[in-house]
């Protein structure tokens, strides 16, 4: 059991969608901290307000690495925190360790490097808007699972080296991985699962390596002066495929149905089509990807004012979407507004543990948004937008589907 200074009485939502931009609101107005319940009894501060956010990302007090400071701490003993907590990779750790981590992976996503890769995307996204074009015209079809989702999947799975008869698992556990209404054998098992397809990815480029990013990190840990552990390279593959996937398929889905929702910003950036980074932007602010990543944990008391104190050894939940929708920080921050001048938002973090795969994201989501707007000029949703079915979820922010029609010509 992880420790927690105070009771904590409010249960997190995980209905996702309205109901949880809902609740953080709630949250934000009770406090600058608000000890909540999460699931396989953990308590946490949730932090949902945008100076609070931005402060604590980047706290000398906040640590990413839960195992190395609260040693009492039994890795596997909380299933559903286990894929976030339990690895060992630049997400969770810090100083020197980290910086060793992201030296590795980071020069493979420079703005420079992402920018040589716009040639695939544009590849991957003509070949799946090809194969759209054969699909009914006045029927409605999920472009969620036929486009959004296959567009990052893809190219991330290309990026990695991931043979083709592996994807479909690969894919399918990274998916149930940000579900938190599953019950503890499930967590147990998915985790399982996990592992042991990365050790399959592993042990197909030991035999077959490629100019891929997994046989780079496997000759760095057999080779490398700063070898990765067996723990380490199964841990940055869990991070990279999974994050290098879920933020750009949100991303897409949110911005076709804020765009369609709102034809004359469409319209817009149909005249105006260098605007496509401003609605990328938006879209990013107001409906953040990941909304909460667990977990940060305090290493020494933290005073946030108003009477409340983080205790050290405290877990802490920070709302990444959280800034962008803060009424303190932009008008009406829950309108998707292209000519909004402000645009501010912390969808990829801050401070040392930003997301290095956010220019990627960005690229997927600039190649593959006006591309499906010029194949498809008169495309519809198929459903009024607050039908639209979300993820039962408190970490990431996405759709299940997205039906449209696509009235192509």
């Amino acid at each position: 059991m992880i420790g927690f200074s105070t009771p904590a009485t409010e249960p997190l939502d995980s209905s996702g969608g309205t109901c949880m931009y809902a609740q953080v609101d709630r949250l934000r107005t009770m406090g600058p901290a608000v000890p909540v319940q999460l699931p396989e009894g953990v308590s946490a501060w949730s932090v949902t307000r945008g100076d609070v956010v931005r402060l604590l990302l980047t706290h000398p007090g906040v640590s990413r690495n839960l195992k190395k400071n609260f040693p009492a701490y039994v890795p596997g003993s909380v299933p559903w925190l286990a894929p976030w907590v339990d690895v060992d990779s630049m997400a969770t750790a810090e100083g020197q360790e980290h910086l060793r981590l992201r030296r590795l992976i980071t020069p493979a996503f420079t703005p420079r490097r992402v920018e040589e890769m716009r040639s695939q995307v544009e590849a991957i996204v003509h070949r799946l808007l090809d194969e759209l074009q054969r699909q009914p015209a006045a029927e409605a079809i999920d472009l969620h699972a036929l486009f959004s989702y296959r567009v990052p999947t893809e190219m991330i799975c290309d990026l990695f080296g991931v043979p083709a008869e592996q994807r479909a698992r690969v894919l399918r556990l990274f998916v149930a991985v940000g579900e938190t209404g599953v019950s503890e054998e499930e967590s147990l098992a998915i985790n399982d699962d996990l592992v042991a397809t990365m050790r399959t990815l592993i042990d197909s480029k030991r035999k077959e390596p490629g100019n891929d990013l997994t046989s780079f990190l496997l000759a760095a840990r057999e080779a490398g002066s700063e070898p990765l552990t067996e723990h380490e390279l199964i841990s940055t593959l869990l991070l990279m495929l999974g994050g290098g996937s879920t933020t750009t398929i949100n991303l897409i889905d949110h911005t076709v149905r804020e765009l369609l929702a709102r034809p004359e910003h469409l319209r817009t950036l149909r005249r105006h089509p260098e605007r496509w980074g401003e609605a990328v932007e938006e879209s990013l602010r107001v409906h953040c990807p990941v909304m909460h990543l667990p977990m940060r944990w305090a290493v020494e008391d933290i005073d946030l004012g108003e009477g409340v104190t983080i205790r050290k050894g405290d877990a802490i939940l920070i709302c990444y979407g959280a800034h962008g929708r803060d009424p303190g920080v932009h008008e009406e921050p829950e309108t998707f507004d292209l000519d909004r001048a402000d645009k501010d938002h912390l969808a990829f973090g801050a401070g040392a543990h930003f997301c290095p795969g956010s220019h990627l994201a960005r690229l997927e989501a600039l190649v593959a948004l006006p591309a499906l707007f010029d194949r498809f000029p008169h495309m519809r949703l198929a459903v009024a937008p607050e039908e639209t079915e979300h993820e039962h979820t408190f970490i990431g922010n996405g759709l299940t589907s997205l039906p449209v029609v696509l009235h192509h010509v």
